[in-house]
């Protein structure tokens, strides 16, 4: 045993302690060299250094060591690719952790929560939402009649006429709707409720304009509201709601406004309909007359898919590729709601604005996450 190391000596050049020595001989992970036969005293080979070091620096990276023993018996460019593949699961697994810290200083200070319900197949995560909203007037305007609301499982937003009536109108259609945030309603029953929650918004509406004889109560509604892996989508008039997925921007309702109406029926050119005189004019919008025709729809949901709420105060005047690089970017979904805000006052803001963004995070480590 002359050239060998005893068991402290190795431990000091390998940077393990002998009592990981020892629990990898027992694992069978780093056998000594020689053993006494009277004392049971370990020794080590130099050679064996080189096997001690990498075992050091696996564990300093948090390789749990059956994970290690896998490691150390490939060759040196499958065990690279081994190490660069744990190393990609360790990340994936640092980015879910911070995706559900965030969540929860969201969902603790009223931010956020989670989606009620089980996400669909077996191995889906459990699904949260962090959500911003905030409505401001614009530079030009005496009076806001915008209204926009971010809750648990509910985001909407309403942009009323102009007047005391359409303030009224677009608080109190978002405020109907606020009664089902929560509701855990099954998928089935999801599209049921808003159109009843629509029609009961509308009844609202009709009250007002019975007190307001100097104005008629009229707003435009767009919500989602989620129960599970599924959201439901309710929108009238020229609010939009937009999902941004796999850093593609798309705009899921259509304006219903008389222009958007002659474009359909190829009266008018994309071109023609963005300059046209009228393209605010509405085809439809709540008015409390009764017969609201409201877009009804249900989505599936993901995690890091993120969705905004907007009146035309925002859509009007920010191009969709400014929109889809403001709601790509890194930040909480206050963050991306300012920096939205800020483009339309940056071009103008002649109209109010009312925006509302909600984010879908995991909260749940992906499977094959490294532990």
């Amino acid at each position: 045993m002359r050239d060998l190391l005893t068991i402290g000596a190795f431990a000091r050049r390998a940077g393990l302690s002998p009592k990981a020595l020892r629990l990898y001989d027992e694992l069978d992970l780093l056998r000594p060299a020689a053993v006494d036969g009277d004392s049971g005293y370990r020794y080590y080979a130099p050679a064996q250094l080189d096997q001690a070091r990498l075992i050091a620096w696996l564990r300093r990276l948090g390789m749990p060591l059956e994970h290690i023993r896998r490691v150390c018996a490939l060759p040196a460019p499958a065990a690279a690719e081994a190490v660069a593949d744990y190393w990609e699961q360790v990340r994936a697994e640092t980015a879910a952790r911070g995706q559900l810290a965030t969540f929860l200083v969201d969902y603790l200070t009223g931010r956020g929560s989670s989606m009620a319900g089980t996400p669909h197949g077996p191995a889906a995560p459990a699904l949260g939402i962090r959500y911003a909203a905030r409505s401001e007037s614009g530079p030009v305007r005496t009076s806001n009649e915008d209204t926009a609301y971010a809750g648990p499982g509910l985001l909407a937003v309403a942009d009323g006429v102009r007047g005391a009536a359409g303030h009224r109108a677009s608080e109190a259609a978002v405020e109907v709707l606020r009664a089902l945030r929560g509701a855990d309603l099954p998928a089935g029953e999801l599209l049921g409720a808003l159109a009843a929650a629509v029609d009961e918004a509308d009844r609202a509406l009709a009250k007002i304009t019975a007190s307001e004889p100097a104005g008629e109560a009229v707003t435009t509604l767009t919500a989602l509201l989620w129960s599970g892996a599924d959201l439901a989508l309710v929108h009238i008039g020229d609010s939009r709601a937009y999902l941004v997925r796999d850093g593609g921007l798309f705009r899921i309702t259509e304006d219903h406004t008389h222009v958007r109406s002659l474009v359909a029926e190829g009266r008018l050119t994309e071109e023609e309909a963005a300059s046209h005189p009228q393209r605010f004019l509405l085809a439809r919008a709540l008015t409390g007359a009764g017969g609201a025709r409201p877009d009804l729809s249900l989505h599936g949901v993901r995690a890091g898919d993120r969705y905004l709420l907007c009146s035309d105060g925002l859509s009007a005047v920010v191009p969709d590729d400014l929109l889809r690089e403001a709601l790509t970017a890194p930040g909480d979904p206050q963050s991306v709601l300012d920096e939205l805000i800020a483009r339309a006052y940056a071009h103008g803001a002649p109209d109010n604005i009312a925006c509302a963004v909600a984010e879908v995070v995991a909260l749940e480590t992906p499977a094959g996450a490294a532990r």
